[in-house]
């Protein structure tokens, strides 16, 4: 028989089939590996046939991996093949996303232990003096079957030396890497409220593949996702459901597992190697039904998917920022209409697109309008900082703000801050010449650490030691400026001596459990208050905070971006909810030099419809999207040289099609990035605003053809990152 092969190689010089020889029971979608030149290559098993036109004699024959099942589904082909046919990108790319990356390469695969049980005889023909020997018999009538390695510790070569005798039988078992050993489940199924059960009801009976379930904050959007993976386990199916940060994924985790037990399975990118193989193993075998994760979560080896959920459906973070630049949303919609089943894409605040497809009928819709517990959404006050500046309070907190949070220490309750900025200082700047300390290399400036004594880029991770003095005129008149989640807690700690804080980061969450130890200690009241950036303001639950703080509601607003209101809202809508989950009334300081901006008067009120209406019609009469779209094609390369003349080929070839079509282009120019260099590769861009999406097949081919080995040519469509 003839493999058709896809070989791990992410060129286009390689992007085609080879054919090779393999044996005949071997199945489409396998690993295999692959002879390519003079070395020996992973590839990938796109079809077999039985003849060739290449010559037999001068086929070498595949090995294959030794997986037990093909680690590709039809399914994962046949979406691999859209996706490389979408974005014009190398098929091995796609074929990529659906496997571990240290699977791919053989860094890692099954952990495997050998256990030693004992041959049960009433009579044992071993020497007296054979204390070893003696003791692992001993050992084993005690305890039963035990790992072999402990064995070998306690007592040297009696398990080889019983083993030839047939006194023992040693087995090989696999050993599962479990990722959250602490996540216990602590939730019990719950009968569904009347809303909750129409809502169900609706999704389920609507004929539209894609379902909006918009409901405020504390509306019970979760129970109605289990629900509906519930019956798809019932009718034999499995699910994916995915949420934006990962620092939500143990606490949905912890949920899942209470329900529907060892049926989940986690992944994302902060497990190890060995825990995401065997968590995707456990996928693609059937032995877990749910998947459950970040982005990346959408390529999960399921078969037979019931539902597929996309919680907090507006978050930025379901862009890809890498090629192939996928919207999760667009794989999402793929998947469900392969397997026939609902997408239900969840929010308090949708995407402005969304909601317009909502509105215009092509998405179902259904609205959860009351908290869970009847209980009121939380009142915001706005606290005018123009206000304070002028009364001379230049802290960061407003006396409102100090009020509220000296009322719910004192009762006994928690509070969260919320500042979109980790870091003590975001820039140091020398007061005498102006000059600012950045990033060796990114044009970028660095953010002091106090509490780890360094300048970081937040870019590309660099770190420098603090500046003494100014390295351009020898100054030391250094000025810190701006205000990070570290000096929050510095301010806080001098304020409330005994109130007991946290702060929820970057900096503060590395490793697999680091966002689930805070969220644990946080809700088991063991801390006062929690500070943190967008990665507490979504989706948590906490009974006892009552209060929130937004200590710069305007930081997003006045970026030069036409997602920069609509961005806004959502955050401060879903850092708000967290207040006031339980019985005990929440409320919220909203801090703001622009107290009367349209967007905050909004979402002062909860007003989602009004916000909606007025940003929708501010679009069309801008004519941004949904009314058009927005096309940045991004080119990168650390030769200055090789990436300008690769933005050249870029730009003419896109300006023929500029001329050829103009009247599919609003806008069209090329420039560089606003940030010029990152990791140390320049940065270009090409930006285009595209009536529909007719031409963009055009573009892309445009742009592929662009690419070569030291330039990296992306399109990006509706960019959530304009920077």
């Amino acid at each position: 028989m003839i493999a058709e092969v896809i070989v791990d190689i992410a060129s286009g010089e390689t992007d085609r089939i080879f054919d090779y020889l393999c044996d005949d029971d071997l199945p489409v979608g396998s690993r295999v590996r692959a002879p390519f030149g003079n070395k020996v290559l992973p590839g990938f098993v796109m079809n077999v046939k039985e003849r060739s036109s290449y010559p037999m004699e001068k086929m070498k024959k595949v090995l294959p991996c030794e997986d037990g099942l093909p680690a590709l589904t039809d399914e994962c082909l046949k979406l691999a093949n859209k996706m490389a046919d979408r974005y014009k990108v190398p098929k091995a790319l796609t074929l990529r996303l659906f496997l571990p990356a240290e699977m791919r390469t053989g860094k890692v695969r099954e952990l495997t232990r050998n256990y030693a049980t004992l041959v049960e005889l009433d009579d044992y023909q071993i020497a007296k003096n054979a204390k070893n020997q003696w003791g692992v018999v001993e050992y084993l009538q005690k305890n039963g079957k035990t790992d072999c390695a402990i064995l070998n510790r306690e007592f040297a070569g009696g398990v080889n030396a019983l083993l030839k005798k047939g006194y023992v039988t040693v087995t090989k078992e696999q050993i599962l890497r479990d990722p959250y050993k602490t996540v216990e489940g602590v939730m019990e199924e719950r009968t569904l409220t009347p809303d909750q059960a129409t809502a169900v009801a609706y999704i389920e009976k609507d004929d539209r593949t894609v379902q909006l379930l918009h409901g405020v904050t504390g509306s019970g959007k979760t129970e109605i996702y289990l629900n509906l993976i519930a019956k798809s386990l019932k009718a034999g199916k499995s699910s994916i459901f995915l949420v934006p940060e990962i620092s939500l994924t143990p606490q949905m985790l912890s949920q899942l597992r209470a329900r529907f037990g060892k049926n989940a399975a986690i992944l994302h990118s902060g497990l190890s190697a060995g825990e995401k193989f065997d968590e995707w193993w456990r996928l693609r075998s059937g032995e877990a039904k749910i998947a459950i994760g970040a982005r990346s979560a959408i390529f999960a080896p399921l078969e037979n998917l019931g539902v597929v959920i996309i919680d907090e459906e507006h978050d930025s973070s379901y862009f890809s920022e890498s090629s192939p630049r996928y919207s999760t949303f667009d794989i999402a919609r793929l998947r469900a209409k392969y397997n026939g089943c609902k997408l239900v894409l969840g929010s308090a605040t949708p995407s402005v697109e969304t909601y317009k497809k909502a509105q215009d009928g092509e998405f179902g819709l259904v609205r959860l309008t009351k908290r869970i517990n009847m209980r009121p959404l939380p009142e915001i006050t706005i606290a005018d900082m123009r206000r304070e500046v002028r009364r001379g309070n230049n802290s960061s907190f407003s006396v409102a703000l100090k009020e509220e949070l000296e009322k719910c220490l004192e009762s006994g309750n928690q509070a969260i801050l919320f500042l979109n900025r980790r870091g003590y200082s975001q820039s140091v700047i020398c007061k005498e010449c102006g000059y600012v300390a950045k990033c060796d290399a990114c044009d970028v400036s660095l953010t002091y650490h106090k509490d780890e004594k360094c300048l970081k880029c937040h870019y590309c991770g660099g770190r420098y030691e603090p500046l003494t003095a100014c390295p351009e005129c020898g100054s030391y008149k250094l000025s810190y400026t701006g205000t990070g989640t570290q000096r929050i807690v510095d301010e806080l700690k001098k304020l409330y001596p005994t109130a007991r804080i946290l702060r929820m980061d970057n900096d503060t969450t590395r490793g697999k459990e680091g966002h689930y130890k805070i969220l644990k200690e946080f809700g088991e009241k063991r801390a006062d208050i929690l500070v943190g950036t967008q990665m507490i303001a979504k989706g948590h639950d906490f009974p006892s905070v009552t209060l929130v703080g937004v200590l710069d509601a305007d930081m997003g607003l006045h970026f030069s971006d036409y997602r920069s209101g609509e961005r806004t809202f959502q955050l401060i809508t879903q850092v708000a909810g967290r207040s006031g989950r339980a019985q005990e009334k929440g409320k919220v300081v909203l801090q703001t030099f622009s107290p009367e901006n349209d967007v905050l008067r909004f979402a002062v009120t909860y007003d989602y419809e009004g916000f909606y209406r007025n940003e929708i019609s501010r679009r069309a009469a801008t004519v941004f999207p949904p009314f058009s779209k927005i096309v940045r094609v991004l080119v990168t390369g650390e030769d200055e040289k090789k990436t300008l003349e690769a933005l050249k080929t870029v730009y003419f070839g896109l300006k023929d099609l500029y001329s050829e079509k103009s009247e599919y282009f609003l806008f069209f120019d090329k420039m560089k990035a606003p940030i010029k260099r990152i990791e140390n590769k320049f940065r270009y861009q090409v930006l285009m605003r595209l009536l529909g999406g007719e031409i963009l097949p055009d573009v892309y081919e445009i742009c592929a053809e662009a690419r070569t080995r030291d330039v990296v040519v992306s399109v990006e469509e509706n960019p959530v990152n304009l920077s």
